[in-house]
């Protein structure tokens, strides 16, 4: 549970005015005490995050967010901290106390939910708390809401049985690299050991295509690139050869025309955004102006070095191409700029830790005002001078 990673968990975000016991919720899911429960209004702060198994749905990260009607100075950063979340979820559970039903309130988060294509589930909570007369009124005027105490185990667990219901039916995880090659091919993955690497274990990308790979049945063999020729030479079938994005140009020499090459960097671009927006955006860069305005955006964050791939070397790669007026801007983590359209390119990481809906809301808000975006992996090709060669593979997609 605790190793799977946040990209391939369901988002769930609960939001609600302040006290309506969102906090109060989460606590009676999970059945810890994770976020601080107060009868004060606005004691939820920043959005409190806890991963857990929902079995036998599965992995699932929830969002405990404050109050949307919190108020003051500091009510309104709390305010924007939870609104950011709307661009991170994948389904949303709005919380009512059963006292204080504010449909104008619902009605704006359900205008948020529709703008980002946002699944929810409506939660009328503290029943224990109304007169018979005032549950019945509600009961009829949300007929497909869930209405639970949460200090009550039996409707907690019955609320889980619902939610799991609603998530199965909207939840689809798509393949990597499954509904490209039939059961029984063979894939080669070449994953080079350079400083970047983390000691001891290879990184996330790399074990979630052999995960999925295992799940389709097809069969795996992981080498470094300085053992792809002799790997090569000893398999009389391969069907795919995956390589890191920085080892192309090496790896391309040594890998015959015949065999399909791509990169992880192209297939997480493929899974978790769009590939042919990513591929028009490569098309613009040599029509980018000498001091163009570049974002570099990268959602996990670590220490970088003079190898980091987004930080130094891709940087340096359009600069040689292009000159060194280029302006880079950069963006880690779940951090990303209100307002894009300044940018004459942005420039994306695979997203192996994003949701497909996180990237598909960035891509989105690209399109809107008109910015190129591609990514790591494509630009990597296209710098290796086998971008065409690296999109053989999904041709027909483009």
């Amino acid at each position: 549970m605790n190793t799977t990673p946040s990209g391939n968990r369901t988002h769930i975000g609960i939001f609600g005015k302040r006290n309506a016991g969102k906090s109060s919720l989460l606590n009676a899911i999970t059945e810890q005490k994770v976020s601080l429960v107060s009868d004060i209004g606005g004691t939820t702060t920043d959005p409190v995050k806890k991963a857990m198994e929902l079995l036998p749905y599965g992995p699932v990260l929830f969002i405990d967010t404050a109050g949307l009607d919190d108020v003051g100075v500091l009510g309104e950063l709390r305010k924007n901290r939870a609104k950011e979340m709307f661009t991170q979820i994948d389904f949303a559970l709005i919380v009512h106390d059963i006292n204080d039903i504010d449909k104008e309130f619902e009605s704006e988060l359900l205008r948020e939910f529709k703008r980002f294509s946002v699944s929810y589930m409506i939660v009328i909570n503290k029943l224990d708390s109304a007169d018979e007369k005032t549950k019945k009124q509600i009961q009829e005027t949300y007929p497909e809401a869930f209405f639970l105490s949460t200090s009550k185990r039996e409707d907690v667990l019955d609320f889980k049985k619902a939610l799991i219901n609603k998530l199965s039916k909207k939840m689809e995880e798509e393949t990597i690299i499954g509904d490209l090659l039939p059961y029984g091919s063979h894939v080669v993955l070449v994953v080079p050991i350079d400083s970047e690497a983390p000691k001891g274990r290879i990184i996330l990308p790399q074990v979630q295509l052999i995960r999925d790979a295992l799940d389709h049945g097809i069969i795996c063999h992981v080498v470094r690139d300085t053992e792809l020729s002799d790997t090569l030479e000893r398999l009389d079938k391969v069907d795919l050869v995956v390589t890191d994005s920085q080892a192309f140009q090496e790896v391309s020499k040594i890998v015959p025309e015949e065999i399909p090459l791509t990169s992880f960097s192209i297939l997480f671009a493929r899974q978790k955004g769009d590939l042919k927006t990513f591929y028009d955006g490569i098309k613009v860069i040599e029509s980018l102006p000498p001091d163009a305005r570049i974002l570099m955006a990268e959602i996990c964050t670590h220490n970088t070095s003079h190898e980091d791939i987004g930080r130094y070397k891709i940087p340096a790669l359009l600069k040689r191409n292009l000159g060194e007026s280029l302006r880079f801007e950069f963006f880690q983590g779940n951090e990303y700029p209100q307002d894009v359209s300044n940018y004459d390119l942005v420039v994306h990481c695979g997203g192996c830790m994003m949701t497909k809906k996180q990237m598909n809301n960035r891509l989105n808000l690209l399109n809107q005002v008109a910015v190129p975006v591609t990514n790591y992996g494509v630009l990597l090709a296209w710098g290796a001078r086998i971008l065409e060669r690296s999109m053989k593979p999904f041709k027909n997609e483009l």
